[in-house]
């Protein structure tokens, strides 16, 4: 539930710095007003692009309920969210007139601020866990009719996601791949010489994403108890793109 909250307050937010940048593009761009700017370029069979933007990222804990012998038992939640930054390439295939596919191969580079307590004694630990992470998401969007300058449009995908930050001899350590499902929604703006695609995606992993085997802890088994507190792990992410095409 509290994760729940946590990402529908990022939502709200993202969403809300969505409206205040799309705000004066939509209302330049009514309808009735001039020639519409780039009329053919959703023929176009291939299209290339970039992005930038922000997001933020989450994890989902599923505790194991351990209690240790000296009668500790650890619970783990991210309670804030740490705006990242991502930037990618694109590559897009018109399918039909309302379906593309979109390869956006890029990075995004982020943080989790993971608080650990102990429930019985009231010990927290604080954990900052890094992320540099290269994503590979194929998307079908999925676009409605155009009007004058704009173009609503939806996306569903698949992202692999591979985490080259460095790791440490922490209690929470994420593995090195990890698979997500995406659900996107998005705006065209034609302006005089570029489409401006502004989209809020989200993203939920499929896979436990903690590294449970830990012989780097062998010296250190308070340590490796926190680690034995959770049976899996799975990442969520928001993320806010402006697309450049």
């Amino acid at each position: 539930m509290q994760t729940t909250k946590r990402l529908h307050s990022a939502f709200r937010l993202l969403l809300l710095l969505l409206t205040i940048i799309c705000g004066p593009l939509s209302a330049h761009a009514k309808w009735g007003e001039k020639v519409p700017n780039r009329q053919y370029a959703d023929l176009k069979r291939w299209h290339w692009g970039f992005s930038v933007g922000t997001h933020v990222q989450d994890l989902v804990f599923t505790h194991s309920g351990l209690i240790t012998d000296d009668g500790r038992q650890w619970q783990m939640e991210v309670p804030d969210f740490s705006p990242g930054f991502n930037a990618t390439v694109l590559g897009d295939l018109r399918l039909h007139r309302y379906f593309n596919l979109r390869f956006s191969p890029g990075m995004y580079f982020g943080s989790k601020t993971v608080h650990m307590l102990d429930v019985n004694s009231g010990q927290k630990e604080v954990q900052d866990v890094k992320s540099a992470l290269v994503v590979l998401p194929l998307d079908l969007k999925i676009s409605g009719d155009r009007l004058h300058n704009t173009r609503p449009y939806f996306t569903l995908g698949a992202m692999g996601v591979l985490d080259i930050s460095k790791k440490r001899s922490d209690p929470i350590v994420t593995k090195g791949f990890d698979t997500m499902l995406t659900v996107g929604l998005g705006c065209d703006f034609y302006l005089p010489f570029f489409k401006l695609c502004p989209e809020i995606k989200f993203c939920f992993g499929l896979s436990d994403i903690l590294k449970h085997d830990r012989p780097d802890l062998d010296d250190n088994p308070t340590t490796f108890q926190i680690t034995q507190s959770l049976t899996k792990m799975k990442s969520n992410m928001v993320v806010l793109s402006f697309y450049f095409e």
